[in-house]
């Protein structure tokens, strides 16, 4: 196993009777960084999952978390793992403290109590009972649960799922901190704007099958994820007399879009040419491909019929 390496995974298989659920899968995460691993429901992610957590065997492939194969991970082994479950299962009779303690208990060299606790950003918390906290904070004890037992590798399941926009940016910065941390953390969420803003490289399964995988600004999918310029054309001028416009198209907002690969060129010909005539370009803007532009360009199109997620 390489020393940067947190996961190598080399041919995965596994199938459920006749449907193959992971075909072939191939990826490594490195050490110290926050992996996303994306997809549709039925693509193979929580079958992925599961194999790494050692939860559940595969069929063929060679698969390595922390330099052990999962399937025969022992409990040293796990003690350098952390999951995050879609669900807590905190007892909700016990106070935020309370429960760290107890879960500190079942790890050789656990993370300080309170050390976590404000990790965590619970410290207004600590002595409220479980049953009593929010949606977010809970999360934020889910997280602080899984770093309790000082971790190596963080599985995180969606995360952020039901939370509001202000408990989810929250909850981003807790995330953000495991990587300052030196934590390695394998994400998985079906929140575009989420993987976008906190992974350092993301893989995108399909049917089993990784189709991309990189740092989130550098992905490219198999449509043309090229730049677009967007503006409001200046009254009495047709498009087609812009530099590019015969290549534009028009918005439900009004606005002309050009798609190019070379979009400092095009944006300094248009400003030109507007600042010649002494036009303005209304609402003016350059707009980047998206990882979420890329994930639905490789995934969300495509007509192939996928089984519930629980299947895979």
């Amino acid at each position: 196993m390489s020393s940067e390496a947190a996961i190598e995974i080399d041919g995965l298989r596994k199938s459920y009777g006749q449907f193959e659920a992971v075909r072939g899968l191939s990826l490594e995460v490195r050490r110290g960084e926050i992996f996303a691993f994306l997809g549709p429901n039925g693509a193979g992610k929580t079958t992925t999952v599961e194999i790494l957590e050692g939860f559940r065997r595969r069929d063929a492939g060679d698969v390595r978390v922390l330099g052990v194969d999962p399937a025969h991970g022992d409990r040293a082994w796990r003690s350098r793992i952390g999951i995050v479950l879609q669900e807590g299962t905190a007892q909700p009779e016990l106070t935020v403290r309370e429960t760290l303690t107890l879960w500190a208990a079942y790890y050789p060299h656990p993370r300080p109590i309170e050390e976590t606790i404000e990790l965590t950003g619970l410290q207004e918390k600590a002595g409220d009972r479980v049953g009593r906290l929010s949606g977010g904070q809970r999360r934020r004890l889910d997280v602080g649960l899984s770093l309790i037992g000082d971790p190596d590798l963080v599985f995180l399941d969606e995360p952020t799922t039901g939370f509001d926009p202000v408990a989810r940016r929250a909850a981003w910065k807790v995330i953000a901190g495991l990587r300052d941390l030196g934590k390695t953390v394998f994400l998985t969420t079906h929140y575009l704007d989420e993987a976008q803003e906190l992974a350092d490289r993301v893989a995108i399964i399909k049917a089993g099958v990784i189709v991309a995988e990189g740092a989130p600004s550098q992905l490219a999918g198999p449509g043309e994820q090229e730049t677009e310029i967007l503006f409001v054309a200046p009254a009495g001028v047709e498009l087609r007399d812009l530099p590019g416009g015969v290549a534009a198209i028009v918005g439900d907002d009004g606005r002309a879009r050009l798609r190019t690969g070379r979009p400092t060129r095009l944006l300094a010909e248009l400003c030109g040419w507007a600042a010649e005539r002494g036009l303005e370009l209304e609402r003016l803007e350059v707009a980047r491909p998206t990882l979420e532009d890329v994930y639905l360009d490789l995934v969300a199109s495509s007509a192939d019929a996928a089984p519930a997620e629980a299947a895979a």
